[in-house]
């Protein structure tokens, strides 16, 4: 099977790279387009592939600086020119990949972690300027744009044949969104290295996230510096000088540290704090395959992999149903009434049903059904 793989932009290794990963090894000989590409930022899977760039690879500093070309991307998606004498186009989207257009007659598959947020659902979030810069024309301004960027993803939805759903948010925003029905196919956890450890759990509460605003970090920093909880922090972008200055003496930021650093962080945190509206996330898995327990938000993706705790059943976790302080407060002390109820060895059997292996076998059967190799599956 010959296949054109694409993915928005290979800047860093994080959940979307691990699911564009298990194809890069399944099809070693497959080309890989994106919009930008960060050498040496990816997994050596990845790395390896005959990797195609739009002209956006030609800006000074793009590998910082890339969402500020958000206005380009679309332009630079359809620019991107895939070989006729493709089977199959497979697009990893979470931005406009699954914009890309596809030779005629040629199925295109998307896995879509969500429609353009910046577009439909989280618009403020793109920006993260200082407040000052946000003055009326500007934010009128930046209305046109999504409006505009909004109206060209719904229209080119159709560029897709089959669309496949991180979580089942992911496939309700898909039908919101663009009208269509999707697939869900969990995205991989490599439970084989995310493993529980004969170490004693501490004190300190876990967060590992990318600084950004949708992520919610600040909640965590501000719960724990309420209650004087020690907290760490793994995780580098945008937001960490103001992060780093709203942390209290209880809050330590790592930035990024190693697979390993991380790992044993799970191993003996007190439990994994997850503040932000996730589309699916594959941190709190990969803490409770270490037996860690999760606080979550109660929305988005969470929902979908935390098995909440309380006194009539064990769980995984616990979910606080606002994304405010003050919510984060009450769940992390009600946590602590009952830190029992939450049963490492259930976190790890529910953590190995989202298994690396699983999710290959589910894309490779799908993807071998829409290229013809077997009638048994119909996503249409």
């Amino acid at each position: 099977m010959r296949i054109a793989l694409v993915h928005d932009w290979l800047t860093g290794m994080r959940g979307g790279e691990k699911c564009l990963e298990v194809l890069c090894r399944r099809f070693p000989d497959a080309r890989l387009f994106t919009l930008v590409h960060a050498r040496g930022r990816t997994s050596p899977a990845i790395e390896r592939m005959q990797i195609t760039t739009s002209f956006l690879q030609r800006f000074p500093g793009v590998a910082r600086h890339y969402r500020y070309l958000l206005p380009l991307m679309p332009s630079a998606v359809e620019r991107l020119q895939i070989p006729a004498d493709v089977d199959l186009v497979v697009s990893f989207s979470h931005a406009v990949a699954k914009s890309i257009k596809p030779p005629p007659g040629v199925p295109h598959v998307c896995y879509c972690f969500t429609p353009m947020r910046y577009a439909w659902h989280r618009r403020d979030d793109y920006f993260t300027a200082s407040a000052r810069f946000f003055r009326t024309p500007i934010r009128a301004a930046r209305a046109l744009l999504l409006d505009w960027l909004q109206q060209w993803d719904r229209e080119t939805s159709g560029r897709v044949t089959h669309f496949l759903a991180a979580s089942r948010t992911v496939a309700a925003r898909i039908t919101e969104s663009y009208g269509r029905t999707s697939r869900v196919i969990y995205p991989p956890v490599d439970v084989r290295f995310y493993t529980p450890a004969e170490v004693p759990r501490g004190n300190a509460y876990l967060c590992v996230s990318a600084l950004v605003p949708y992520k919610r970090v600040d909640l965590a920093i501000e719960a724990c510096n309420r209650l004087g909880r020690p907290l760490v922090v793994v995780g580098a972008g945008p937001e960490q000088g103001r992060l780093a200055r709203r942390a209290g003496s209880t809050v330590k930021l790592c930035g990024w540290l190693s697979d390993e650093q991380i790992r044993e962080h799970f191993r003996r945190c007190r439990a994994l704090l997850f503040p932000g509206h996730e589309d699916f996330g594959i941190v709190p898995v990969e803490a409770q395959a270490c037996g860690a327990p999760v606080i979550a938000f109660g929305e988005g993706g969470a929902t979908e992999t935390v098995v909440p705790a309380d006194r009539n059943r064990p769980g995984t976790g616990t979910f606080f149903p606002h994304q405010t302080v003050e919510s984060l407060c009450h769940a992390i002390e009600q946590f602590e009434c009952g830190p029992e109820y939450c049963d490492p060895h259930l976190a790890r059997r529910h953590a190995e049903q989202f298994a690396a292996e699983r999710f290959e076998q589910e894309m490779i059967g799908c993807l071998n059904a829409l290229a013809g190799k077997s009638d048994a599956m119909s996503l249409r």
